[in-house]
C-alpha cells in the first residue's frame, strides 16, 4: 500500500501505521471506552483477524509513542469502501488525528480505484454526526439500511438498535 498519504505533522510524535492483529487489544479496549461505539461478536480477534487479512493496508492506528490511540477500519467490495470504527482516545481528540485516519483510508482507496466510501454511524450519535459532516461527509436521507443475520455465529441483539420501526 502507498505510504506517501498526508501526516499530521512531520515532526509530530503522532505515528500512523497500518492495523495488524498485535494492536487488536489495544484498539478494544479503546473501542470499549469510546461513546457512541457499537460493539458486535463480529469484533471478536478472529473476526477482525479475517477482515484485516481480506483488506490489507486499509485499516490504521495512530500511535502516541507506546500508546495506541486511534484506529480505523476500512474494508471494500471492489465498488465501494466501507469504515468503521473510527475512534481517537479523548484526552488526544481535536488535533486533527481523525482526520488524518479517514484520509489515509480514503487515499489507499483511491490508490485500489475505489471511487466512493460509505459508514454507518448509530443514528443518536450526534457528536460523530457533526465530525463526519465537518469534515466533509454528506449525510443521505435517502437510504434506509436493512440487515439480516445469516446465523454464522450467535449475534445478540441489543434491543435499542433492534426494535421495530426504529
Amino acid at each position: 500500500m502507498a505510504t506517501n498519504a498526508p501526516t499530521i505533522n512531520q515532526n509530530s510524535a503522532v505515528q500512523i501505521q497500518t492495523m495488524t492483529m498485535a494492536d487488536y487489544e489495544e484498539a478494544m479496549a479503546l473501542w470499549e471506552r469510546t461513546e457512541g461505539m457499537g460493539l458486535r461478536p463480529a469484533d471478536a480477534p478472529e473476526h477482525i483477524a479475517r477482515y484485516l487479512e481480506r483488506n490489507p493496508g486499509l485499516s490504521f492506528v495512530a500511535r502516541h509513542g507506546d500508546q495506541l490511540i486511534g484506529t480505523i477500519l476500512c474494508g471494500h467490495d471492489g465498488r465501494r469502501g466501507y469504515l468503521q470504527h473510527l475512534a481517537v482516545d479523548r484526552a488526544f481528540r481535536g488535533q486533527g488525528i481523525g482526520r488524518e485516519l479517514v484520509q489515509r483510508v480514503l487515499h489507499a482507496l483511491k490508490t485500489l480505484g475505489i471511487n466512493k466510501c460509505h459508514l454507518f454511524v448509530i443514528k443518536e450519535n450526534e457528536a460523530a454526526i457533526a465530525f463526519w459532516r465537518h469534515i466533509g461527509w454528506q449525510l443521505r436521507e435517502d437510504i434506509v439500511t436493512m440487515s439480516h443475520f445469516t446465523g454464522a455465529f450467535d449475534e445478540p441483539l441489543e434491543q435499542s438498535h433492534t426494535q421495530e420501526g426504529k
